[in-house]
């Protein structure tokens, strides 16, 4: 019986891969009996005018499951255009680490069928809402899945701002910017500045500077429903930017008040049942296998 009966086909990156996966999950969807939507993207890299398209964003009602073709920023960009839709996402990863999408594309015929009949496990991941006020006035908000960043938006500019939890203060700071991550978004951006690695289902999030100009700052996590108030320093000559996801970019300004606190609506992922968090990082960061094992999946 099918857990999934319609499955709707999602790709951004147009590359000969992408292509090449793209064909190969029509055939599996096709063989299980299950009915396919492809996105605009995933229609024009197909280029058959047999298919059924639709924007992304229509998804909701139309799709059991959301299958995300491409890299971890096709996953990101697709989480924050379905983040009010409750469709579950599968990860094809074209890409590079493929933290998100972590089926490979040789691997698709015999772990992407036992999924669509109910074999997988699942996984639920929160994300952040950002609002931007000025004035009293809220100017602009976003989602993100795996941080948002506070930066000078400008190179050799180092950024003035105070960092409040649940309207405490806890420390101002001279830095390039700041990093809040969830822990989806451990394993990116926040990891490369020196973040702690959070388990992906951890109620937390961790608040990493970037380059801070002190030696006694350090990477903090808080839990899940902290409230985050960063207050952009007067003195800033030029106006920072805020950027989540490392796609979409907002324009603050010197007096801004930042709120970075949970978004209301989780995304599930898909995965196979085999897969692992701590089998991904082996992969992904070279952590060592076991000693005297040849089986690294153990």
């Amino acid at each position: 019986m099918l857990k999934f009966g319609r499955v709707g086909l999602i790709a951004s990156l147009d590359v000969p891969a992408v292509l090449d996966s793209l064909k190969n999950l029509e055939r599996v969807f096709l063989a299980a009996g299950s009915q396919i939507v492809f996105d605009e993207g995933a229609a024009n890299l197909i280029g058959r005018s047999d298919i059924t398209s639709v924007a992304i964003e229509e998804f909701s009602g139309q799709v059991d499951l959301g299958v995300v073709v491409g890299g971890d920023g096709s996953m990101l960009s697709a989480t924050r255009k379905l983040a009010a839709a409750d469709i579950p996402l599968l990860g094809i990863n074209s890409g590079r680490l493929g933290f998100l999408t972590d089926i490979s594309p040789e691997d698709i015929a015999h772990r992407v069928m036992p999924v669509l009949h109910g074999e997988f496990q699942s996984t639920k991941r929160f994300m952040l809402e950002v609002v931007i006020i000025r004035d009293s006035i809220q100017m602009d908000s976003g989602i993100a899945l795996n941080e948002v960043v506070l930066h000078p938006g400008m190179p050799l500019s180092m950024l003035e701002f105070e960092l409040y939890v649940d309207g405490t203060f806890a420390y101002s700071q001279r830095s390039d910017g700041l990093i809040v991550a969830t822990p989806t978004g451990s394993t990116a951006y926040a990891l490369s500045a020196g973040g702690p690695l959070l388990f992906p289902e951890l109620d937390a999030f961790s608040v990493v500077p970037l380059n801070p100009h002190t030696l006694s700052s350090r990477p903090i996590a808080l839990p899940g429903d902290a409230q985050i108030e960063i207050y952009v320093g007067e003195r800033n000559k030029f106006e920072p930017r805020l950027t989540c996801d490392g796609q979409n970019n907002f324009n603050a300004l010197p007096g801004d008040k930042i709120r970075v606190s949970k978004h209301s609506k989780e995304i599930v992922f898909i995965h196979p049942k085999d897969n692992s968090f701590f089998s991904v990082c082996r992969s992904k960061l070279g952590w060592g296998s076991r000693l005297g094992t040849a089986d690294e999946n153990e």
